[in-house]
């Protein structure tokens, strides 16, 4: 009885999985999304370990373009 209930689950989650497919394009704009989100963290990750204010606040700013760049590519889906 727990094999049967195993599969039905399995079959379940697969259907799911099946209807949420992404396009290429979308996979790429997905990508392109994180790997901007990731190059605004590693900045800001820089900016908390800089040594004077004005460096500080340069890698701040680079990180919010950083922010502002992933969010216009996700608008673009």
């Amino acid at each position: 009885m727990k094999k049967l209930s195993l599969v039905f689950v399995a079959a379940g989650l697969m259907a799911l999985a099946a209807c949420n497919k992404q396009t290429p394009a979308e996979n790429a704009i997905d990508n392109q999304a994180a790997a901007l989100e990731n190059q605004a963290d590693a900045l800001d990750n820089a900016a908390d370990h800089a040594s004077n204010e004005a460096t500080e606040s340069a890698l701040e700013n680079a990180s919010d373009a950083a922010e502002n760049a992933a969010d216009a590519v996700e608008d673009k889906k």
